[in-house]
């Protein structure tokens, strides 16, 4: 067995997009932790400093930098960035999400449409492509796509969010062919989360559904973006031969229901 630090990322560059709050923070904050520089990415620039500059604050290293992977200059202009500061991405987290309408999926306009595609499979596609074209160059890396259990089993009145998020799964299979065998290219699908995003979705019912589905879930309560944060970074620096997987993140809520 090596006796490399199994817990070390020191040297590494990560990017991770929709970073300024939740599962994003949670996982620039572990990855930083554990050594890697972070670049914090997100639509405003004032949420991704502010958690950069928490994690300075912490004794870590990380910069900010806007991105809104549904605009492809925005994509074109953080890989250059990179390029220049870096030259170098050893990991990149997939993280930035869009889910504008909630209701039947009849009902879905156009712009609500183009706006989840947008983000959650062209921006995650050539996110995917521009940073295994850096990583190809120096020597390989691990991308790490969130996606959802919405992409296992769709949600009620989520359904395009939900059939963006099964393309992330199969856009994962498909990269992790393709990229092999310098590159890894896992998913992630969380469940229920607490926080925002739930409260965001659920209402006032927000507290009532919450404890619902926790009673309901083997392990008896719902995710946080902590658990989230701890199975990306087994998938980045444990688990060196899985490529290509979809890990839930539910407590066992879609197996045992």
């Amino acid at each position: 067995m090596s006796n490399k630090n199994l817990f070390d990322l020191t040297g590494k560059v990560a990017l991770v997009t929709g970073a300024s709050r939740g599962i994003g923070e949670s996982i620039a904050r572990t990855l930083a932790h554990y050594g890697a520089h972070v670049i914090v990415s997100s639509r405003k620039i004032d949420g991704c400093e502010a958690v950069a500059s928490s994690i300075r604050e912490d004794g870590g290293s990380a910069e900010a930098f806007a991105c809104h992977i549904g605009e492809m200059d925005q994509i074109e202009a953080v890989w250059e960035h990179i390029a220049n500061e870096h030259g170098k991405v050893d990991i990149l987290v997939n993280n930035a999400a869009a889910n504008p309408y909630f209701g039947p999926v009849e009902d879905t306009d156009l712009g609500a449409f183009n706006k989840t595609v947008d983000v959650n499979i062209r921006g995650y596609f050539f996110m995917c492509a521009r940073g295994a074209q850096m990583m190809k160059k120096n020597g390989g890396g691990s991308i790490v796509n969130v996606a959802s259990v919405n992409g296992v089993n769709p949600g009620h009145f989520q359904g395009i969010y939900s059939v963006t998020k099964a393309a992330v799964i199969s856009m994962t299979q498909s990269l992790s062919f393709a990229l092999g065998p310098k590159i890894r290219v896992n998913a992630v699908a969380p469940g229920w989360m607490e926080g925002e995003w739930m409260e965001r979705m659920l209402g006032e019912n927000y507290e009532k559904l919450m404890e619902r589905r926790a009673k309901m879930t083997p392990l008896k309560r719902c995710a946080t973006s902590e658990d989230v944060a701890e199975v990306v970074y087994a998938l980045i620096e444990h688990m060196h031969f899985v490529t290509g997987e979809t890990i839930i993140i539910d407590g066992g809520f879609a197996n045992t229901t």
